[in-house]
């Protein structure tokens, strides 16, 4: 939902993981957001294992439950954020998983386990998670980045930068108005599409990938960000700093899963169980700059990545904020809301 993604990846990818293993007898169809993954590990997988990956890459949640419905590619993992999870085991769109299979889930945290989307730990294991929260220049922004407040601010016209997705913009529009951010209250959706509307002048683009040059050259002055992004733009840029506003965040997980379209679910396991591995998943996060929900990964990380706490805050991290909920039939009226804030 929240990835970089580099123009050369793509060419990368497709050299990659086309070209090699030409002796495999399995092949694998993985289905993961873009730049979403040390391109190396998929070599070493599947130099390891003799089997052969087939990459594809997604941009939201929604395109890809739409791809596994309407068929044609048998996919065997794919990386579903917590609330398609929710939503896929619903319509009957997952494998149960085979835990004798995946004995490094043992390296998962406790607090990662057994949450609301899959409360039983039956059909996914965690893969990354991370906050939302604003990224600002500080030679442009002199006030205190502590509120959702800010990215209304008529001061800042024109340099202000929007996620293109509606659960995540409106989202943080409902928090900022008091709101759960899982609302299904029409009055409530109401009065954050209202809001969004009022700030709609104000807004520079909606964007979810290629906004992050402009940050970089210091073209805006903040930006809604997911905080793994922020990181990896902090990096290029020194004058850039991320906030978790007050009011509270978005608090998400992205998983690793077997669809029902699989044809080699024991294969699939392997993958995921190796991706579960504390120097790979080290070596993910690295790359990714996403918070691992893999204890045993911490030991390969570098000090200051590990200490950082925007990446793994103190304390229970369950109280920066809530978790998106399957909405059902209601996310149809986040889409409608939507289509109108962009066409005001």
């Amino acid at each position: 939902m929240k990835k970089i993604i580099l123009a050369i990846i793509p060419l990368m990818l497709m050299f990659a993981f086309t070209g090699c293993n030409n002796a495999a007898t399995t092949t694998l169809n993985i289905y993961n957001w873009g730049d979403y993954i040390d391109p190396d590990v998929i070599r070493d997988f599947e130099e390891e294992y003799s089997i052969r990956i087939n990459y594809e890459e997604f941009a939201t949640n929604e395109e890809m439950l739409a791809k596994i419905q309407a068929g044609g590619t048998a996919y065997d993992v794919i990386f579903p954020s917590e609330y398609m999870v929710e939503s896929m085991i619903q319509r009957g769109l997952l494998e149960e998983l085979n835990f004798e299979n995946l004995s490094n889930y043992e390296n998962i945290g406790n607090e990662f386990k057994g949450l609301s989307y899959d409360p039983d730990n039956k059909y996914s294991v965690p893969y990354l998670w991370g906050t939302l929260g604003i990224v600002y220049n500080t030679k442009k922004v002199d006030d205190v980045v502590d509120s959702w407040d800010i990215l209304w601010d008529e001061k800042y016209s024109g340099q202000i930068i929007m996620l293109d997705s509606p659960r995540d913009t409106i989202g943080i529009t409902l928090i900022k108005l008091g709101y759960s951010l899982n609302t299904t209250n029409p009055n409530e959706l109401e009065e954050a599409k209202q809001e969004l509307m009022r700030q709609k002048p104000l807004v520079r683009s909606y964007e979810v990938d290629t906004y992050k040059g402009q940050m970089i050259a210091g073209e805006a002055a903040m930006a809604l960000a997911w905080s793994g992004d922020a990181m990896l733009l902090m990096d290029e840029n020194e004058d850039l700093e991320y906030s978790i506003p007050n009011e509270g965040t978005n608090l998400w997980f992205d998983t690793m899963a077997v669809p029902t379209t699989s044809q080699n679910k024991e294969e699939a396991e392997l993958f995921i169980n190796f991706m579960m591995r504390p120097e790979i998943a080290a070596r993910n996060t690295e790359y990714i700059m996403y918070s691992t929900p893999n204890v045993g990964a911490l030991e390969y990380l570098p000090d200051e990545i590990v200490e950082n706490e925007f990446l793994y805050p103190k304390g229970n991290i369950k109280a920066l904020g809530e978790v998106f909920k399957d909405l059902g039939e209601f996310t149809t009226e986040y889409d409608r809301v939507w289509t109108e804030i962009k066409a005001y």
